[in-house]
């Protein structure tokens, strides 16, 4: 919505600068998309006088000026014809930036003479595209600014132009007039009294007009009014007109056409005019039959769908009804009779049928929006009366059909409550003012909405005016009052930290987080034990999202996929987020998923680029799980669900029962299936497993260290080829659980050597076991005691012994 300052002062009494008025706009909620302000670009230019004007000596174009300037008299080069002496003229001096070509003149030699400035054309300054001379002006003082000069001989050309953003439920502020009333309410200026006019008609209209029973109110056309202005002569409009279509953007075509167009922009009030003598019989509103067509006033030739609204005269149609005229119908020059139209059309027709034929008119714009319905029949005697002033003519009387719908309803206000919702101190005195300046009117307690204000629904369009006028800006933050004295209780539950805490923990191991969609597809939710119908979604918005998701894996993969189609082959991904077990809202429960994909580091001459594997990710489950709290000791397992590899792949537990997270390299599958390239491995945390603390307090516990030397004690078994190291691990760990603080592997021998030495099927696993006394430094002999019992121990869960 593109407007000038001249215009909306006619409208609006104000003083107030452009600077004031676009930042007042913005904070109304009609936000500046731009203004053009040619004063900023003219703000340097000054008015002289040419004292002489002779021939250069190496040109016979060109002019030697002594130019009366107010730094004195310049000399400058001129090859404009009209340059002599007497002349007032614009002058720019050096190091002035000239807007129609784009340059900084600065001083220089024109055939060995130097010109110490310019003498401007209109087209230079971007006034017009006259270029045939210098500008000469017939009146003015040495030293005047010239966008003073302008201003009060020529105001058109140092006219702003501002540009607002209109939101949908504005449709008011689609009129200059709209906006001029919300400056008005805020206190940038007066409200203008409306204007208004009574254009008696001298004869009955010789063309009528009825709407169709299928046609009428909510079906399309709730109000219809036109009358004939006969003897009209159309020719170009007057120069004001002109102008200020130009400014914004449009057109200048002819006086009646542009008449309807200044009102569209003037008073949100969408007309049309009908070359009458070219309409055959009576107007008739419809709605149109399939195959019917029309060429509309762009020259375009357009097919019609059925139950579109249009108007039609005997021959044909000749309007697209709210939408765009026909060419047939159009005035032109010639025009002698004009028929004037003003109608109130269904909003939704009218915007589907725009839509459909892919027209953008200011008539459909605003006629989809909604217009004032109490402003019709005032619009019809305005625009009468400007036709009549800028044409001439005689009006006939006003030929009616329709009725105007009941616009008129009230709501309460109450002035206590905006001030809560608001949260400023807005007395009850300054609400109802505000709301009388907006055109509401005040009964009581009740504010009766304006027919211009179809936005405006309930109480809590009253509280969002008030709001809007006072400016949200003068809000000032305020603490919110406590509910209790004392230290407030955590925001966050503790399940809420943990996943934050795991979020962050994932993030500084390197992993990028992922927010994947809770729907999946059914195939995939297969592969991870899910797909059945007690997580398919009734109503699937496409069937690529068909199921609730079992687990977090299918989206992370998804994602690594999309990533290897675009080159990315080395990834780390992670999301926490919920899982469906079932279709209650309490089958879901929290994931920690994480997914490492390629390779563990870039190529480097230093070999140290190797395929992830689910050693890593076991350690990045271990590292998740002791930031959300879980126990240091927990067991390592096997049974991992079927879309983790059988034989890569482990459960971190508490006992054989609570699961807290699952590890190793994906089923490959799975990997197959869902289009990803290997090695991929992936973690698994369950947070809500892990159990909280039986005490709880806000600090953490008192280091415990011993005093005492710790002891390392390294053993070797030969066992089993099938032996799992683990297996091994957890029994050396419980021959005394009092002492033993750690046990790990640190060598494997196997193969066929091993066999050579060991015997066939066996292989060497060497641990070394950490003793931390707690009371006392132990002795040789209890050293040896607790050997023997890892001796036996181990002996007994895997048939092992030591290596000799």
């Amino acid at each position: 919505m593109k407007f000038t300052l001249s215009w909306l002062k006619d409208h609006l009494d104000t003083t107030a600068s452009v600077d004031e008025i676009t930042y007042a706009l913005t904070d109304l909620g009609l936000e500046v998309e731009g203004v053009e302000n040619p004063l900023d670009a003219l703000r340097d230019f000054t008015i002289g006088k040419v004292k002489t004007a002779e021939k250069h000596p190496d040109a016979d174009k060109l002019r030697v000026c002594v130019v009366e300037t107010d730094e004195g008299d310049k000399q400058i080069i001129c090859g404009a014809p009209n340059a002599r002496a007497g002349i007032t003229v614009v002058v720019a001096k050096p190091g002035m930036y000239i807007p129609g070509i784009d340059t900084t003149i600065q001083v220089g030699k024109i055939r060995g003479i130097e010109s110490h400035g310019m003498m401007c054309s209109e087209r230079e300054m971007e006034l017009s595209e006259e270029h045939d001379g210098i500008i000469e002006l017939s009146s003015g003082k040495v030293g005047e600014r010239f966008i003073d000069w302008l201003a009060e001989h020529d105001p058109a050309k140092v006219d702003p132009v501002i540009e607002i953003a209109i939101t949908p439920n504005r449709q008011d502020a689609l009129g200059i007039r709209g906006i001029a009333r919300d400056l008005a309410a805020r206190g940038l200026g007066t409200l203008k009294p409306e204007k208004t006019a009574l254009v008696p008609g001298t004869f009955k209209s010789p063309i009528n007009v009825t709407i169709d029973a299928d046609t009428r109110g909510d079906d399309g056309c709730y109000l219809f009014m036109g009358r004939m202005i006969r003897g009209v002569k159309n020719g170009p409009s007057p120069q004001w007109l002109q102008d200020r279509l130009r400014a914004i953007g449009l057109r200048p075509i002819s006086a009646l056409v542009d008449v309807t167009n200044f009102f569209t922009y003037d008073m949100n009030r969408p007309l049309h005019v009908f070359d009458a003598g070219k309409v055959k019989g009576d107007l008739r509103v419809h709605k149109a039959k399939a195959g019917d067509s029309i060429v509309a006033l762009d020259d375009k030739d357009y097919a019609l769908e059925e139950g579109m609204v249009v108007i039609s005269d005997e021959s044909g149609i000749e309007s697209i009804a709210g939408v765009m005229g026909g060419l047939h119908s159009g005035c032109t020059a010639e025009t002698t009779d004009v028929f004037v139209e003003a109608a109130l059309w269904e909003t939704r027709q009218i915007a589907a049928t725009g839509r459909r034929l892919k027209i953008n008119s200011d008539a459909r714009y605003r006629n989809e929006r909604g217009i004032d319905p109490a402003f019709n029949a005032p619009a019809m005697e305005l625009a009468t009366q400007m036709i009549i002033e800028l044409c001439g003519g005689e009006p006939s009387e006003v030929v009616v059909a329709g009725e105007v719908p009941d616009w008129h309803r009230a709501y309460k206000l109450d002035t206590d409550r905006v001030q809560s919702l608001v949260g400023m101190e807005i007395s009850a005195k300054d609400q109802i003012a505000t709301l009388e300046s907006l055109g509401f009117v005040i009964d009581g307690n009740m504010a009766q909405v304006p027919s211009w204000r179809p936005d405006v629904q309930g109480e809590a369009d009253l509280v969002e005016e008030v709001a809007r006028i006072a400016s949200l800006t003068k809000l000032k933050g305020k603490p919110m009052a406590r509910t209790q004295p004392g230290v407030p209780r955590p925001i966050l539950t503790p399940m809420q930290i943990r996943e934050r805490d795991a979020r962050r923990t994932a993030a500084a191991l390197g992993y990028n987080e992922c927010v994947t969609y809770s729907f999946i597809d059914a195939g995939s939710a297969a592969l991870f034990g899910g797909g059945t119908d007690v997580t398919r979604l009734e109503n699937p918005i496409s069937s690529e999202m068909s199921h609730m998701r079992p687990d977090l894996l299918p989206g992370l993969l998804q994602a690594a996929a999309r990533n290897q189609a675009r080159g990315f082959m080395d990834l780390a991904l992670f999301e926490v987020g919920p899982a469906f077990h079932g279709g209650e809202p309490e089958e879901q429960h929290v994931q920690v998923s994480g997914l490492l994909v390629g390779h563990a580091a870039p190529r480097d001459p230093f070999g140290s680029r190797r395929a992830v594997d689910l050693y890593d990710a076991k350690a990045d489950a271990e590292a998740v799980l002791a930031a959300v709290g879980a126990p240091a000791k927990a067991q390592i397992q096997r049974n991992a669900p079927g879309w983790w590899h059988p034989g890569r792949s482990g459960q971190i537990s508490l006992g054989p029962k609570n699961v807290l997270a699952v590890f190793g390299e994906v089923h490959p599958k799975v990997l197959k299936a869902l289009d990803v390239k290997g090695p991929a491995v992936a973690f698994t945390v369950f947070p809500e497993r892990v159990p909280f603390p039986k005490t709880r307090s806000a600090t953490r516990p008192a280091l415990v260290l011993s005093g005492l030397q710790a002891v390392e004690r390294d053993f070797a078994f030969v066992v089993d080829q099938g032996v799992e190291a683990l297996t091994l691990v957890n029994a050396a760990a419980g021959a005394d659980k009092a002492l033993i603080e750690s046990v790990r592997v640190f060598d494997e021998f196997s193969g066929a050597k091993a066999e050579a030495q060991m015997g066939a099927g066996k292989k060497s696993l060497a641990i070394s076991v950490r003793l931390q006394p707690v009371e006392k430094t132990l002795t040789e002999k209890e050293i040896e005691a607790i050997a023997a019992t890892i001796v036996e121990k181990v002996g007994k869960a895997t048939g092992g012994v030591l290596r000799s």
